[in-house]
């Protein structure tokens, strides 16, 4: 049947994940750092969730599609472990979340590790950084750190969450670092391909947090590397935002 549906404009979506939540009937996921609709018989079509994305990547469009399934939804939901879906009215307006929708930014307070009396009087450890600038977006990409380095890859926040970051990933490393979801994914990807393309890299560890709109970064890294036309070792790791290693 011919309906109205959500669609989602890939190239837009940063994969900040603020319309997962706003989405009732829980049709919309984060995949691979991008928001996609999972099934189209579990989506309305009413558009609450337009006002809750950033980018103005989804909209409402009148295409061949499912008919909409109540019952499919509240197994679905059931299914992922949320409440009954409330419908709310179509494209309702916009409101100020502060984050608070988005996994990535929903305000969290939890306990730091009791340290013991070794670490509280070890002396300081030097810094493993050996280069500057360290933002994707100043790095020129000739730069002579480049040359024959094992690249790291960073969302801003991982250095904060993972306390052992200079050791464990930094030490002998060259290191670029951004935020995929307050920047642009196209950027970081045209960027990583110039550096790819014009460097001797040997291996490239891209080290993300947790949170779902930070898998942008990732496939940045991973559609770059395939532009560059090159073969580099890939390895990517995800840190909690309690500082663990999943």
């Amino acid at each position: 049947m011919i309906r109205k549906i959500v669609q989602i404009d890939e190239d837009a979506c940063n994969g900040c994940g603020l319309c997962v939540p706003a989405c009732a009937e829980g049709a919309i996921r984060i995949v691979n750092g991008k928001a996609v609709l999972s099934a189209d018989n579990l989506c309305d079509g009413l558009g609450a969730c337009l006002g809750d994305c950033p980018r103005d990547a989804i909209r409402i469009i009148e295409r061949e599609a499912d008919e909409f399934n109540e019952e499919a939804v509240e197994k679905h939901l059931k299914d992922i472990g949320r409440g009954p879906a409330h419908h709310a009215p179509a494209q309702a307006a916009p409101q100020h979340h502060h984050g608070g929708g988005c996994p990535g930014s929903r305000a969290m307070v939890f306990d730091a590790p009791a340290q013991s009396g070794a670490e509280t009087t070890a002396p300081p450890q030097p810094s493993r950084l050996r280069q500057w600038p360290v933002q994707l977006h100043l790095v020129p990409p000739t730069a002579p750190y480049f040359q024959d380095a094992d690249l790291v890859i960073a969302a801003d926040c991982v250095p904060f969450a993972y306390a052992d970051f200079h050791r464990d990933f930094l030490d002998g490393r060259a290191l670029v670092i951004g935020c995929p979801k307050l920047d642009d994914n196209r950027f970081y990807q045209e960027k990583l391909t110039e550096i790819f393309r014009v460097s001797t890299i040997r291996s490239i560890t891209v080290v993300r947090m947790e949170v779902p709109c930070c898998g942008g970064i990732v496939m940045a890294a991973r559609q770059a590397l395939a532009a560059s036309g090159k073969e580099i070792p890939f390895r990517e790791v995800t840190i909690g935002i309690q500082g663990t290693v999943k």
